[in-house]
């Protein structure tokens, strides 16, 4: 493909985005903004929600894995399964019960302000590092493909990623993205299709035994049992798996933000399963495409790793149409992510640290979340243009991204110290046991990984998230 064809492909995109936007954008204030008027599909949330689990991160990666992995994801999505059900069951009915517009306000009435603004900060740190990362990948893949091509700097190329963000989510925010995320959703799930599709066509596969030679792989191996040390060990990964969906769902205001837009409980409810069941699907087919990449890899003889496997293969190998696709499902499966997050930051902040539901009339209510908004999308920017002129080592990047999850260990430590006992804490030391539960995580999994030959992978949220419930238990009130 041309840049010019690129660039129309983009233009046109975006434009279905932004009409979007300005019919789901008419009379909207802040209750559209914040909590989509109440009146979301429960089917359309259900769908949307796909395209923002599944980031642009996992659209690269998720493929990637299977040459070393094998199937072994599954078994962390199979504990998802798990997670999502406590979500339904326990969660959104306290959040309904609540009524409640940001999910950290429960913190707040179980143990007080300090508590309420810490589990707030922590999530916003998190969200920012986090979208910033996703879409610093993104685009790194857009400026190498086009950009760099055509003159602009890498830069400018994030201030019109960021901006083209901000356009279309500025008016009516979480009540576009519900209907937006459902388009994106469509457009990466028939990427992920189509090339499928085309590659085992050139594996002289036909429709109707893909599966079975997916399956039959040796590459498709899904459970470890044999080294409880390793990180792919089942029940860490499963264990894992349950408590990631708890957190990085449950306790993600970003994820419930959606969730909480439906109009009643019964529908968030049925939203929440049904999710589960079509996420799961989708995973599986995720790495069915990376088994297929993999094989198509080698035996054409193409080095091709990683996350190099699927942008590598669909721009140089598998022709123009699967690269379209391919370019079309990365876009949305980064900007699903993105956007909800610029929108869940922006709820946060304006909800949870200035209280401007509280202290603001309504007229000024909505001034005050549009210069949030825009704050949000210049800290966005600031950011991402940091990782590759400030701090430039990918991989530094990386483990940046990897601490901001350990932001989420102290909330499943609060929520589950809130949920499960019914003690008060000295609210003023939270923040404190709250900083020191993910760095003593950090320092435990790596002195385990050296001298115990023990990785903790993905079960480090579960040690973060126990080290704040103790912390938390020494801070208890006496009765």
């Amino acid at each position: 493909m041309t840049p010019t064809q690129i660039i129309l492909l983009i233009i046109s995109y975006f434009g279905v985005l932004v009409l979007i936007s300005y019919f789901t954008g008419k009379k909207s204030g802040n209750d559209a903004f914040f909590k989509g008027n109440k009146q979301s599909p429960w089917y359309l949330v259900a769908f949307g929600m796909i395209g923002a689990s599944l980031s642009g991160v996992t659209f690269i990666s998720v493929p990637g894995w299977v040459e070393a992995s094998q199937f072994s994801y599954m078994q962390v999505v199979l504990g998802y399964v798990v997670g999502y059900l406590v979500i339904g069951t326990i969660l959104l009915p306290l959040y309904y019960k609540l009524n409640l517009t940001s999910i950290y306000t429960y913190l707040e009435e179980r143990f007080g302000d300090y508590s309420y603004k810490t589990g707030a900060l922590f999530f916003i740190i998190s969200r920012v590092v986090g979208a910033s990362f996703r879409l610093f990948l993104v685009a790194n893949v857009l400026q190498v493909i086009l950009f760099d091509e055509i003159g602009i700097a890498f830069w400018q190329t994030v201030i019109i990623t960021v901006l083209l963000i901000w356009l279309y989510t500025f008016k009516s925010g979480i009540k576009t993205i519900v209907w937006t995320d459902t388009l994106q959703t469509l457009f990466m799930l028939i990427a992920v299709g189509v090339t499928i599709y085309f590659v085992s066509d050139e594996l002289g596969l036909t429709s109707g035994n893909v599966l079975s030679y997916v399956l039959d792989s040796d590459l498709s191996k899904t459970f470890f049992f044999d080294d409880f040390k390793s990180s792919d060990y089942f029940w860490k990964q499963f264990i894992s798996g349950a408590f990631i969906a708890i957190v990085m769902t449950g306790l993600d205001q970003d994820m419930m933000q959606k969730n909480l837009t439906c109009k009643t409980l019964k529908d968030a409810q049925k939203n929440m399963f049904w999710f589960t069941i079509v996420l799961t699907i989708v995973n599986f087919i995720f790495l069915s495409l990376g088994l297929l990449l993999t094989v198509y890899a080698e035996q054409n003889g193409i080095d091709a790793h990683k996350d190099e496997l699927f942008p590598l293969l669909a721009k140089n190998y598998l022709g123009t149409g699967v690269f379209i696709f391919f370019l079309l499902g990365l876009i949305a499966a980064a900007y699903s992510s993105a956007d909800s997050a610029l929108t869940a930051l922006t709820t946060s902040f304006s909800i949870d640290i200035l209280n401007i539901e509280k202290k603001l009339d309504e007229k000024a209510q909505v001034a005050k979340r549009k210069q949030i908004h825009v704050l949000f999308s210049i800290i966005l920017i600031l950011v991402i243009v940091s990782f590759k002129y400030v701090i430039k080592d990918e991989s530094v990047i990386a483990k940046l991204f990897v601490f901001a999850g350990y932001t989420y260990g102290p909330l499943l430590g609060l929520y589950a110290f809130g949920l499960f006992t019914k003690w008060q804490v000295k609210d003023k030391i939270v923040p404190i046991i709250a900083i020191l539960s993910p760095i003593l995580s950090y320092v435990i999994s790596v002195l385990s990984a050296k001298y115990l030959n023990f990785e903790f992978g993905f079960f480090i949220l579960i040690l973060n998230g126990l080290l704040t419930f103790l912390g938390l238990l020494m801070i208890k009130k006496k009765a």
